[in-house]
């Protein structure tokens, strides 16, 4: 049997439009916008980038999920073909056949733009007839780039060359290096106002909340992919923070001292990475490894003091006056 009459059935069922939406012989603003779908193909991580002059274009156009694909939905946007997508993508259908099917379900697809990559590495792009210049997509191994009302028609290209030569850097890191390559090749040609960036497992553990490795959204911003970057740079800092506290869990003490120092150099001005690091090696009577990360933690926000005196009513540290008069002590 073929899978287009499974495809244009599964559009049939879910491809109502959003309360509101306009029909598409009057649609809305265009959400110019260029994005990246990819999948990661050493570790199987699935994710999607963008960047527009539009107000908190994360909940617009970026979708994935993890085990089934990713989908980028822009130009006059449909919002409702980023979860049908990965409906679509979900029932076994390809990135391409996905496309296909909410391309011909979709009395506006001229003004569409979309792109897609499924849990194989098979990727795909649409660029509508009528979406505004300059717009175009780049389909390579395991990723499209697509973007639509641009400064140069040359984008697209940009954003492939910078995910490919990117390779052995994690998923996130080379997704936002596309976005960087757009904007130096000029980017939207009205500006630049929000960006995100989401990236998930490359398996369902069940636990949809775990399985989204990065979720980062800069809402508005005079440099949106600055702060995403920025943002970025945070995450991974307390990635190694939450590392170091599951390494000192079995027992590790060095190694969890190694993940807190790493977070620290990555977010230096994070002095509730100190704290929380120092703390923790308090608990596991670590004092030697503790008290210089606390001198630091209360050198920047001497009111850490008074928390600690708070933290045996919560557990978070023995009931022992001395302790915590020793810990008071710290950097006097």
């Amino acid at each position: 049997m073929s899978l287009r009459p499974l495809a244009l059935l599964l559009v049939a069922g879910c491809s109502a439009p959003f309360a509101g939406e306009r029909p598409p012989s009057a649609p809305r603003r265009p959400v110019a916008t260029y994005s990246i779908v990819a999948r990661d193909a050493t570790t199987g991580e699935l994710g999607v980038a963008v960047q527009s002059h539009w107000f908190s274009v994360g909940p617009v156009v970026p979708w994935a999920e993890a085990g089934v694909g990713a989908v980028a939905t822009q130009s006059f946007v449909n919002v409702a073909h980023g979860p049908n997508g990965l409906q679509l993508l979900r029932s076994g259908l390809s990135a391409q056949q996905a496309l296909d099917a909410l391309v011909a379900g979709d009395p506006g697809r001229d003004v569409r733009q979309l792109g897609a990559v499924d849990a194989q590495g098979r990727a795909a792009a649409y660029t509508g007839a009528r979406c505004i210049a300059a717009a175009g997509q780049h389909v390579g191994e395991g990723f499209a780039t697509q973007a639509n009302l641009m400064d140069q028609a040359t984008v697209p290209d940009a954003m492939a060359r910078a995910f490919e030569g990117s390779a052995g850097q994690p998923l996130a890191e080379r997704l936002l290096a596309a976005l960087h390559a757009a904007e130096a090749e000029g980017g939207d040609i009205r500006g630049r106002q929000s960006a995100a960036l989401l990236v998930v497992a490359p398996a369902s553990s069940g636990r949809p909340w775990s399985d989204r490795r990065v979720d980062l959204r800069v809402e508005d911003h005079a440099e949106p992919l600055a702060e995403l970057a920025r943002l970025l740079r945070l995450h991974r800092a307390y990635e190694r923070m939450n590392a170091g506290d599951l390494v000192l869990e079995t027992g590790g003490a060095a190694a969890a001292v190694a993940e807190y120092r790493a977070a620290l150099a990555l977010a230096p001005e994070v002095y509730e990475i100190a704290f929380w690091s120092g703390i923790t090696l308090v608990g596991a009577g670590r004092m030697d490894e503790a008290r210089p990360l606390l001198a630091q933690a209360f050198a920047a926000r001497p009111s850490l003091r008074e928390l600690v005196t708070r933290l045996p009513g919560a557990g978070l540290l023995p009931d022992d006056p001395a302790l915590l008069a020793e810990l008071a002590a710290i950097g006097r």
